[in-house]
């Protein structure tokens, strides 16, 4: 169970995401189930309930990041570290091949696969998204970028 986030720290949180989920850039808007404030790196792990360790995430991208903190690499075998919104760039690690996200690197890679980032229903409501010009929206492409 987590620890209470408080509702100022939840605001700030979300806000500087734009409410986009900072690991598939789908905005909060438009999904379903909305977006959720996740430890980065779990209290299980002894991750804090701090700014610099919360980000913003879709309730899907949460749930299956778990308490995780790195998967095996599918070349080499090796544990690699996941993607952490806060230290590392979105573009350095993963790139859009129309509404799929594809890794560019090892930690891209794992966090795409263990994220399911191109599930097939992710894929359709991104694909909707898409054709409705809401994915990927503007403001998430300059979030790419930072």
């Amino acid at each position: 169970m987590s620890t209470y986030v408080p509702p100022a720290l939840r605001r700030l949180v979300a806000q500087r995401a734009l409410g986009f989920c900072e690991y598939c850039l789908i905005h909060q808007d438009d999904t379903s189930l909305g977006c959720q404030i996740e430890h980065i790196i779990s209290e299980k792990h002894g991750g804090q309930t701090i700014e610099a360790n919360l980000a913003f995430a879709c309730v899907f991208c949460n749930r299956y990041k778990g308490t995780d903190l790195g998967a095996l690499s599918p070349t080499t075998g090796q544990l690699v570290r996941l993607y952490h919104p806060r230290t590392d760039l979105w573009q350095d690690h993963f790139h859009l091949d129309g509404v799929q996200i594809k890794g560019q690197t090892e930690i891209g890679t794992v966090t795409a696969k263990l994220l399911l980032f191109n599930h097939p229903d992710r894929l359709l409501e991104r694909q909707v998204l898409a054709t409705l010009r809401r994915y990927p929206s503007e403001i998430a492409q300059r979030l790419m970028r930072h």
